[in-house]
């Protein structure tokens, strides 16, 4: 039987209210804005980790004692001008982005990165 406490969203939001530093901050932004760019966008809960999906996974959201990581699993596939991506980059296939505690968000160049990912996974589903 599932309850509330399973749903995806409850899930996320617990994961970051255990989290007593800086992380915390940064994944609820990331969160918002990655929720913001498209009304499609929904969030599950993977590999204890989560995941943010529009016809396709977008990103997964993972947290280290030292840094906050989006992993896009069809990175190198998408267009990335203002160079976001600074993590797995010798992949062919992902491309991953981390945060530390002095990393500055650029929230228009984040949003473009979201909305290409979910153009890719729109594309690939047809």
């Amino acid at each position: 039987m599932t309850t509330d406490q399973d749903a995806p969203a409850h899930r996320i939001t617990a994961k970051i209210a255990a989290l007593v530093d800086w992380r915390a901050g940064t994944l609820t932004r990331l969160r918002r804005l990655i929720l913001a760019t498209d009304d499609s966008v929904v969030e599950t809960w993977k590999w204890d980790t989560p995941v943010w999906e529009c016809a396709g996974i977008l990103c997964t959201g993972e947290t280290y004692k030292a840094k906050v990581k989006l992993t896009f699993p069809h990175g190198a596939a998408l267009p990335d001008p203002q160079g976001l991506f600074n993590a797995s980059l010798e992949g062919k296939v992902r491309r991953a982005i981390d945060f530390d505690a002095a990393s500055d968000i650029d929230e228009a160049a984040f949003q473009a990165l979201i909305l290409s990912a979910i153009r890719h996974n729109r594309a690939r589903a047809k």
